[in-house]
């Protein structure tokens, strides 16, 4: 029998450093990466608004649409004479958009695969098509320095904004909310700030200091993001575009940016292999993502369902988030990590004995710890003396931890109350101070709490021979317990008022009901041009 006295454990009561945080414990939840291999770099990536599951991916001559549950493509636009670039959606996912190195834009019917609209006029390759807020217009970003406003319906330009940029124009960003205004970003290290209503479109040109490759607004349209190099730059467009903050956590270029989390989240993917995430509140990083190779381009679903990203060697990185309403993902995990332990466990058994025989044995000796004072009075089951030892006030104030594992060892050895009784009333109301003092902080909450529950036990029936400072102390213990119950009410009051809050806000479904109906939408039928495009191999 092992005569030891251990020490007591004193670093479960102890101030933790707060290593996890709640971001990097929701975006653990991302699955082992799925990969998906093309011929040539990822150019863009797309998720689908009406459809969550498909993603459109840019590549060569391809613009394909996979679904993000079967990883197989379910639309394949291969209507491309050469290299094709950014294809995106439009806000209702009917229709998608994407530029070529002809210099032409062509529009899509998501349903027939058809081009309903080829936009012809660049005279370089066009990286960068979006839909303006209205969905009645396009605008397409140009190596040929200029921005091109186009009418969908009638396949004409309605503005061309030729020397935009004395570079390649290879960002671009529309406003959430005014269709009338967006931005546009060159390798000449300009963002130019559109405002197409007024006589002199361009209304600001600012300075990102590197060649942009992405723009972003924010959903409420007040603030907007570029990238360049290895910095990623914060704008704030009602305050006359002032520069709010500046990061750079990247140590190559940063290629793409994109919103997660319903805009409270920024994601920024470079060329170091590396996907930062941001709090869009203090713009910091919460998390980091690791991929084996460059990434130039990203996608994340709508309500953070997955993540994909494009690499510069062709693989699709697909990461898609652990739903806890599903248990089979964590099954999986547990069983896996039970068949691991399993197999250590037998190679350690069936691991061959290689040690000689000897004729004597040495006993396993240990080195002995130093027991602390209060350690060696509870070894002598000297409980008042323990007791006394860390109520001093050195111990109260700087190790309040060494109290509180001492009264948990008397809890257990149901010895607190003989620790208690026949005590001078000094030590009866530092012990009950201390209560009052420690008893709000939660890791220690639940001990104190069954220390008030003794004291009271043993004050129960003897009252009236105790002085009245004793009294003045319990009265504080009662006022104490009533405050942590009347700040629990409250607590609990406030998290149920959230709830019902937050529930309301993420319910997209959500939708007051009226009894109009809403006529059917005419579908868009394919124009001339697009019906005589014929694609000419050689």
């Amino acid at each position: 029998m092992d005569s030891r006295f251990y020490a007591l454990n004193i670093r479960r009561y102890q101030q933790r450093a707060q290593i996890e945080t709640p971001d990097t414990i929701y975006w653990e939840r991302l699955e082992k990466p799925e990969f998906l291999k093309e011929c040539n770099t990822i150019d863009y990536l797309d998720f689908s608004p009406s459809d969550p599951d498909n993603f459109v991916v840019t590549c060569s001559v391809r613009v394909q649409i996979y679904n993000l549950v079967t990883k197989l493509v379910v639309k394949n636009l291969s209507r491309f004479q050469k290299t094709a670039y950014g294809a995106t959606f439009r806000q209702d996912g009917r229709l998608l958009a994407a530029g070529d190195e002809e210099g032409h834009v062509k529009l899509f019917d998501t349903t027939s695969r058809n081009i309903l609209r080829i936009f012809k006029g660049h005279k370089a390759p066009v990286h960068r098509t979006f839909f303006t807020n209205d969905k009645l217009q396009l605008t397409s970003f140009c190596d040929d320095k200029s921005v091109r406003l186009w009418d969908v319906s009638n396949e004409k330009v309605v503005n061309t904004y030729n020397d935009a940029h004395t570079d390649y124009i290879r960002a671009g960003a529309m406003h959430p909310l005014a269709g009338n205004m967006f931005v546009s970003g060159g390798y000449d290290g300009k963002i130019n700030l559109y405002d197409t209503r007024a006589e002199n479109a361009i209304q600001r040109t600012l300075d990102h200091g590197s060649p942009v490759e992405s723009l972003l607004f924010m959903p409420n349209g007040s603030i907007f993001i570029s990238a360049g190099g290895n910095q990623v730059r914060v704008w704030d467009l009602i305050s006359g575009c002032r520069l709010l903050t500046m990061m750079s956590q990247h140590h190559k270029t940063v290629t793409c940016l994109r919103l997660g989390t319903d805009g409270r989240r920024l994601f920024s993917a470079g060329l170091d292999r590396h996907v930062k995430i941001y709090d869009t509140t203090t713009y910091k990083t919460v998390h980091t993502l690791t991929y084996p190779n460059a990434v130039v381009s990203l996608g994340v679903a709508s309500g953070d369902q997955a993540v994909v990203a494009g690499m510069v060697d062709g693989l699709i990185s697909i990461k898609r988030m652990i739903v806890e309403n599903k248990p089979s993902h964590l099954n999986k995990i547990r069983v896996s990590h039970a068949v691991k332990e399993k197999r250590k466990l037998v190679k350690k058994l069936m691991r061959p004995d290689t040690s000689q025989a000897v004729d004597h044995t040495i006993k396993n000796r240990f080195k002995s710890t130093k027991l602390q004072t209060y350690d060696v009075h509870l070894r002598k089951f000297n409980f008042k003396k323990a007791l006394d030892e860390v109520l001093l006030p050195l111990q109260v104030e700087k190790h309040p931890e060494n109290t509180v594992a001492v009264i948990t060892e008397l809890l257990q050895r149901r010895a607190l109350d003989k620790a208690l009784t026949e005590r001078p009333d000094v030590v009866l109301i530092q012990f009950i101070d201390f209560l009052c003092t420690h008893m709000g902080e939660i890791r220690f909450m639940r001990p104190l709490m069954n220390a008030a529950n003794t004291v009271l036990d043993i004050f129960e029936g003897s009252c009236v021979s105790y002085s009245l400072k004793v009294m003045e102390a319990l009265q504080r213990l009662s006022t104490a317990i009533q405050a942590e119950i009347a700040v629990t009410v409250e607590m609990l009051q406030l998290k149920g008022a959230m709830d019902t809050i937050i529930g309301v806000s993420l319910n997209d479904n959500y939708r007051p009901k009226t009894r109009t109906s809403t006529p059917k939408e005419v579908r868009m039928q394919p124009s001339a041009r697009a019906e005589k495009y014929v694609i000419y191999v050689d």
